[in-house]
């Protein structure tokens, strides 16, 4: 009886740790605020923003639409492949499953990279096809995996007594050998669709043209916190427990009618699925006016490249209605996926690097130089982001966002003196013990490590950077800093620790959710970075390029961006008009400019490979 009731009771916590956090994502996709610890009310605004959101939509369709020629596909081919080793001979058939295993035990990321290879080394531009093909090749190993078991319990006599009584080689196929392969057809087909569906890895290095899937959108949405995120999750939950509910309804008729027909069944969920595909492919339609932009232009598809999260909510789709073209928006999560996808072979119109990987571009010659007479809101800039050292002409590059790094503290339990008195050696301050966030990124963290020390952050002194590297040791070693990347946000703004290393951008956003965050720049120096809007060599659409990075500039449109991302626009008087209205107050809104020992990051190779192989030992410590 004890057993019993302890199994229950284990198997109820275990059912506990699974669901409840698909519970509490469902409740917070109704909550009126953007907060996820605090409810605000009841509100469907966030499934609003959602169909409302031109880019999540695409995600969604493309998802559907390349998972369910994907699973159609390879279980068609999967399943053909399968009775045709069953009638191999043993050799050719173990070798065949062998090569088949293959794609199911490599990591995904060697299947990526490999797929990308393949296509930049044929020239093919990456898009739909090559998302699908590439799903369709990774699906096909796993159908095969289901379906040979079955063939290995099926009668092989059933075929021959079948052709011997007059059924022709088809007719058996689909009256005899089909039918009882169904179970693991059905188990394959519904491994491949999930398999699809779920897929980030191989997608985000196929794919491009801003052709996302699901996972890459969410991948690069989590920069913030994003509540539509949550209604778009709780849809497919209840979406996916509708369907099983479907299936076990079926599955338990069968059981008791096992003759009846479900044709009808079948039929109207296809008619369903085909109605929402067609819903979705009717809200990412956009209307066309009479103005040709071929003319003026050249193209009319501009394909943009930027950092996820960071564009306001309207002005892409603005672009598109003002200029009426269409606009490829692409996202990526550092400056080196960008540069990979770049190398890759991937062709894009805008790009918005940072102030080092534009100086590598630049070294490298994949940038286009940039008609500033085409810029006619070049003047409005701030004097604070022109002329830096990456491109001091700004020949290549105008910018889009900047800031610094800096510190940010709970003022409620932690010492304002000392954080102002140590800087960035507050870090090391046996008070806070085990209540700090650091970037896991080595350019900011010996960044930090060398300001502490009073060295540049751009040294090539290998004694200087040996001791940054022992700074970063001893900070592991003794005060149990939590290395994160985006998530620091929500960290603090939730108040799970009292100090972070972050952007000022993100500062600025933390500080306006919880006040009591306060953001300080150490008196040591720190960065001063910048991100701009470059164009690609290879770009096929350049004059609407331009057209689109002087569009950025336009007073409201530079406002909204800002407004949105919280990251210091690079148009002086939207600097002004937000920290006079939205930011008042928030110091982290406004960087500090002409500070003697600030400086910028410049793009030096062999200290990057240097500091890489050092932040590695520095976390394994």
């Amino acid at each position: 009886m004890r057993k019993k009731l302890g199994s229950k009771v284990f198997l109820g916590l275990l059912m506990l740790f699974f669901y409840l956090p698909i519970i509490y994502m469902i409740v917070f996709s109704f909550n009126s605020s953007k907060s996820l610890s605090k409810f605000g009310g009841f509100s469907l605004k966030w499934y609003e923003q959602m169909f409302a959101n031109k880019t999540m939509i695409e995600a969604i369709y493309y998802t559907l639409v390349i998972a369910i020629i994907a699973t159609v596909v390879s279980t068609i081919v999967g399943t053909l492949a399968s009775i045709g080793l069953s009638k191999s001979r043993k050799l050719l058939k173990e070798f065949v499953l062998q090569v088949n295993n293959l794609p199911i035990m490599n990591p995904d990321i060697v299947t990526a990279i490999g797929l990308m290879l393949f296509y930049t080394s044929l020239h093919i531009e990456k898009g739909f096809m090559t998302l699908l093909l590439a799903h369709i090749a990774f699906c096909i190993p796993y159908v095969m995996l289901s379906v040979m078991p079955r063939i290995r319990r099926l009668d092989p006599n059933l075929a021959d007594a079948a052709l011997d009584l007059g059924a022709s080689p088809f007719y058996a196929l689909r009256k005899v050998i089909i039918p009882q392969l169904m179970p693991g057809i059905v188990a394959g087909a519904l491994i491949a669709f999930t398999m699809s569906f779920d897929d980030f890895v191989i997608s985000y290095f196929v794919t491009g043209n801003g052709v996302n899937n699901i996972s890459i959108m969410v991948y690069t949405m989590s920069k913030r916190v994003n509540p539509t995120i949550n209604a778009l999750s709780t849809i497919i939950i209840a979406t996916i427990t509708v369907a099983l509910i479907v299936m076990n309804i079926i599955s338990m008729r069968k059981k008791k009618h096992p003759h009846t027909s479900y044709r009808k069944v079948f039929i109207v969920g296809g008619l369903v699925l085909a109605i929402g595909l067609f819903g979705l492919s009717s809200l990412r339609s956009k209307s066309s006016s009479d103005i040709d932009p071929m003319a003026e232009y050249g193209c009319n598809t501009l394909n943009v490249f930027n950092w996820g999260e960071y564009v306001g909510e309207d002005t892409i789709s603005d672009f598109e209605e003002k200029y009426n073209v269409s606009v490829n928006y692409s996202v990526f999560a550092s400056n080196e996926e960008m540069y990979t996808k770049l190398l890759g072979g991937e062709s894009y119109d805008v790009l918005v690097p940072s102030d080092y990987m534009i100086e590598r571009l630049i070294q490298e010659d994949l940038l286009r130089e940039i008609d500033l007479d085409k810029i006619t809101n070049y003047d409005k800039l701030s004097a604070s982001v022109l002329e830096l050292p990456y491109d001091p002409e700004n020949t290549y590059s105008i910018p889009y966002f900047w800031g610094s790094v800096g510190i940010v503290y709970n003022s409620e339990t932690v010492s304002k003196e000392d954080v102002e008195n140590e800087g960035f050696n507050v870090l090391k301050n046996p008070k806070y013990k085990g209540r700090i966030y650091v970037y896991d990124s080595e350019r900011d963290s010996f960044m930090m490590a060398l300001k502490a020390l009073g060295y540049s952050m751009n040294t090539t002194d290998q004694n200087e950077i040996d001791e940054a590297y022992q700074w970063l040791r001893e900070l592991k070693s003794e005060n149990a800093p939590v290395f994160v990347t985006d998530e620091v946000i929500d960290g603090m703004i939730n108040g799970e620790k009292d100090i972070a290393v972050v952007y000022s951008g993100d500062a600025t956003y933390i500080h306006d959710e919880n006040p009591s965050m306060v953001y300080y720049e150490p008196e040591s120096g720190t960065n001063i970075w910048s991100d701009a809007m470059v164009i690609p060599k290879n770009s096929a659409c350049p004059l609407l390029a331009e057209e689109f990075i002087n569009y950025n500039l336009e007073e409201e449109v530079a406002y909204n961006n800002s407004l949105y991302v919280g990251y210091t626009s690079s148009v002086e008087s939207v600097i002004e008009r937000l920290k006079e209205n939205e930011f008042k107050g928030n110091n982290a809104y406004i960087p500090r400019s002409d500070y003697p020992l600030d400086e910028v990051f410049r793009y030096n190779e062999e200290i990057k490979k240097i500091l890489a192989e050092l932040w590695i030992k520095v976390k394994a410590t």
